[in-house]
């Protein structure tokens, strides 16, 4: 319980976010390193905080953009015996021992996910935004897949099987969008945001 009380007191204050999930195994100077700085401080720069796992490679590509840019860099940090500490570039860090009350903020406090190219953790946290739109439990959050042509196989497996054995709908399949454009990230999480703000306006409660 002390894990939720934490992270909702320290991150309440820090909403709108998005949360970017990637790779920790990739080193600076790789293309995808160079990516997620990108889309983190155009983000940051367009008054979103970031959010990212805290640790190396993606998360700390993004939030080394997020603080070059205008918001906060946020690192919900996962105690492993393997792992390192938070990366140095967030400048509000939350620690975690369990798995599920991290993934709740990573939710809770995001208007939107981006995910770059990684590993079991980043698809984890990408089919369970999925699972959450697929059954209406979170509305007006996109799901963006960064990196065409890692994701591409991906999506071509998602149409040659669950697909096309009803497993998923066609309409399954336009609960994320793919892009190589970092322009678009902040396009498509504007566009949802500025939804979700006119439903409060109109009447629907939403508190972060």
């Amino acid at each position: 319980m002390g894990e939720f009380v934490e992270g909702f007191e320290t991150l309440r204050p820090l909403w709108p976010a998005v949360s970017i999930f990637g790779s920790a195994r990739l080193r600076r100077g790789h293309p995808y390193y160079k990516d997620a700085t990108q889309v983190a401080e155009a983000l940051s720069n367009a008054g979103y905080s970031v959010i990212t796992g805290g640790g190396r490679g993606i998360m700390q590509a993004a939030n080394l953009g997020a603080s070059r840019g205008k918001s906060r860099s946020v690192g919900l940090n996962i105690k492993l015996p393997h792992e390192v500490a938070p990366n140095p570039h967030a400048d509000t860090i939350v620690h975690f021992n369990y798995f599920f009350a991290r993934k709740v903020m990573f939710v809770k406090y995001a208007c939107a996910f981006v995910g770059l190219p990684g590993g079991f953790g980043t698809l984890d946290e990408i089919f369970e935004a999925l699972t959450l739109k697929q059954t209406g439990k979170i509305h007006q959050f996109p799901v963006i897949l960064f990196g065409g042509a890692f994701w591409e196989g991906m999506v071509r497996w998602l149409h040659d099987q669950p697909l096309k054995t009803r497993m998923i709908s066609r309409k399954d399949l336009q609960l994320f969008r793919l892009t190589d454009d970092v322009d678009e990230v902040v396009q498509i999480v504007e566009r949802h945001w500025s939804l979700r703000k006119r439903k409060r306006g109109a009447g629907e409660r939403e508190t972060p």
